[in-house]
């Protein structure tokens, strides 16, 4: 059955709950919004999740489900629905492949509901699309656009968006200022943790070595990026860099650290949000996977370099290694340093 867009008036669209998964899912934010021109677009996201798409052009209104508050359970979610309902919906579009993102779709009795068929949720859709059996290969970009072109709705093109506001922008360079950054350095960008777990966090020992390494090359100053709890491993790499070491973990929201990132010359980082953050922003850097797939969570863009050693239990997508996290071990600082070198040079302004 096909969606006609000009009965299609207030969408909401269900966010990936994972802040890179969100910023691969933007392409298929804009396809919505110029597939339905004349809509009004709201999007339900978790409350971590939701500041990125703030300033985002092909959304209306920001939605939180706050599942571990009034969204809390059973009762949290009839609430939830009934809120939703309210909005009088035409359309709900499921970025999030959950049965519970379809369910209160269905509580909230928005009459098309188009997703893919998993998790059982496929008598709760009215539109079902059924992934294509390669799914687990394919980018997360174009498994998200998968669901409009599959509903047959247009595409166009995978092209990630991140806007980053001049207050922002001004914000950014206050807390530069204050950490003593003139302008006169170059800035890196160093993303040494990752959200999922340790499996996917190359050692900050090596890090650190690097960030020496580049340190006796050029007048750098490093920005150490990470979230609450990893303050600890910020501190371990700027104690060994001094004066050209600024420890931001745990001391940024969000949107400040997308705003950081685009300062930033280069950026270093484990697969992670801000990965995909500095791939929107199109700064160049250079990612280093180990547990993950590569091949569907690579950043896009052309000014990545992706650093992997193939090794027989990669990927395993487990948040904790536990072996010998060879994958990891098997990346070297120098194979790290060359890339740095290469990229260094190949997108100098």
């Amino acid at each position: 059955m096909p969606i006609i867009s000009n009965h299609i008036s207030r969408i909401l669209i269900r966010s990936a709950n994972w802040v890179g998964d969100a910023i691969m899912s933007t392409p298929t934010l804009r396809a919505i919004r110029k597939n339905f021109p004349a809509a009004h677009i709201s999007i339900l996201a978790k409350p971590w999740v939701s500041p990125l798409y703030e300033n985002n052009p092909d959304i209306d209104d920001i939605l939180i489900y706050d599942a571990a508050g009034k969204h809390k359970g059973l009762m949290g979610k009839l609430r939830l629905s009934n809120d939703l309902k309210a909005f009088q919906f035409d359309l709900a579009i499921l970025i999030q492949n959950a049965f519970e993102a379809a369910l209160l779709a269905f509580l909230a009795k928005i009459p098309n509901r188009l997703g893919y068929a998993a998790d059982g949720r496929s008598a709760l859709l009215t539109h079902r699309i059924y992934r294509p059996h390669d799914y687990k290969q394919m980018h997360q970009i174009d498994y998200y656009l998968g669901i409009l072109k599959r509903a047959g709705l247009e595409i166009f093109g995978r092209k990630q968006t991140l806007i980053i506001s001049e207050t922002e922008r001004k914000n950014a360079q206050a807390i530069l200022n204050f950490h003593g950054a003139d302008g006169k350095e170059q800035l890196i960008g160093i993303n040494p943790g990752a959200a999922y777990g340790t499996a996917k966090r190359w050692f900050p020992d090596r890090y650190a070595e690097l960030c020496r390494r580049i340190e006796k090359q050029m007048n750098a100053k490093f920005i150490v990026f990470g979230g609450p709890g990893e303050e600890s491993l910020g501190k371990y790499i700027c104690d060994q860099l001094g004066k050209n070491g600024i420890n931001l973990c745990g001391k940024t929201n969000l949107r400040l650290a997308f705003a950081l990132i685009e300062k930033c010359r280069l950026f270093i980082t484990n697969d992670s949000g801000l990965m995909h953050a500095a791939a929107a922003l199109n700064i160049p850097q250079i990612a280093i996977f180990g547990s993950t797939n590569h091949i569907t969570t690579s950043p896009a863009g052309d000014k990545s370099i992706i650093i992997r050693v193939p090794t027989p239990c990669s990927p395993c997508l487990k948040p904790d290694c536990p072996t010998d996290h060879r994958c990891m071990t098997a990346v070297t600082v120098d194979m790290v340093y060359e890339a740095f070198r290469f990229s260094w040079y190949k997108n100098a302004p």
